[in-house]
């Protein structure tokens, strides 16, 4: 029996992922971006990395429900098994080529992926078949169904006081190429700059936590000085749970792509409230 086993260099999902992590870096440190490059080179519509892509997007985004979602999960391994394997492992072999010739390989896959997971194990159901290792099969197929009909949180706010219009989530998680910078050039400086060091330093957990602890102490002396201008006994009330919401995420390890978005909120928040007081 052959063991079901995860390889970074060939799922798609993942190295598509990071190649677009790579962009975004690029993106915001001003350099011209060979990750751009490579990703408009190899994921075609009508080549088989693109279809197999949109294979692994529809895994992640799509929504059923649970009488629905295990007919939707079989279809798109159906559809996964019927692409050309060797043509498919053709186009992947000169994807990881390209990649090599513009970065670390190694230092590429150490970035971290809040969706690992979920890559896994769609990699795992469209690589091998249930006579491979059934046990592990079941376990992954039902780890995709799990997802698939759960609900879909992604316009969830911790915040009541802020507005749920501005697609933040978007920025920490999925960061678009096309019109990076037109589409979020309003944003603050200190925005900006928490979300550079998130993109430069996916790959450093340590490094992002010291940047973030330090900008929670910076943001809690923010609205210290913010609740004493502010008559609302209601709305001070608020930005002390604020305050202590910042000493729970303090505490966190590691620090993931939700957190960040949450700081982006936060900065926000500080925002409009400067603009009251004004």
């Amino acid at each position: 029996m052959k063991r079901i086993k995860h390889s970074k260099v060939k799922n798609t999902g993942l190295i598509f992922e990071l190649l677009v992590r790579q962009v975004a870096s690029d993106t915001m440190n001003n350099r011209d971006s060979k990750a751009l490059r490579i990703i408009k080179r190899n994921f075609k519509p009508n080549s088989l990395l693109g279809h197999e892509l949109k294979l692994y997007r529809s895994l992640h985004e799509e929504k059923f429900n649970n009488t629905k979602a295990d007919l939707f999960v079989s279809a798109v391994i159906t559809a996964r098994k019927a692409i050309n394997e060797t043509a498919l492992k053709r186009e992947k072999y000169n994807l990881i080529k390209e990649i090599r010739s513009i970065c670390d390989i190694e230092e590429f896959f150490k970035a971290r992926v809040s969706n690992y997971k979920l890559h896994a194990a769609a990699f795992k159901l469209f690589e091998y078949a249930e006579a491979d290792d059934p046990k592990e099969y079941v376990v992954n197929k039902f780890t995709i169904i799990e997802h698939v009909s759960s609900p879909d949180r992604k316009h969830a706010t911790n915040i009541a006081l802020v507005a749920e219009n501005k697609d933040l989530q978007i920025l920490a998680s999925k960061i678009l190429i096309d019109k990076f910078n037109e589409k979020y050039s309003t944003l603050s400086s200190p925005q900006k700059n928490i979300l550079r060091e998130y993109i430069n330093n996916v790959s450093n957990s340590v490094s992002l936590k010291k940047y973030i602890s330090k900008e929670i102490k910076n943001l809690q002396e923010q609205l210290n000085k913010l609740k004493t201008s502010i008559p609302s006994k209601v709305v001070r009330i608020k930005l002390t749970e604020v305050s202590n919401l910042l000493s729970q995420l303090n505490k966190k390890h590691i620090i993931e792509d939700k957190d960040v978005v949450t700081m982006l909120k936060y900065y926000e928040l500080i925002n409009e409230l400067n603009k009251v007081k004004g």
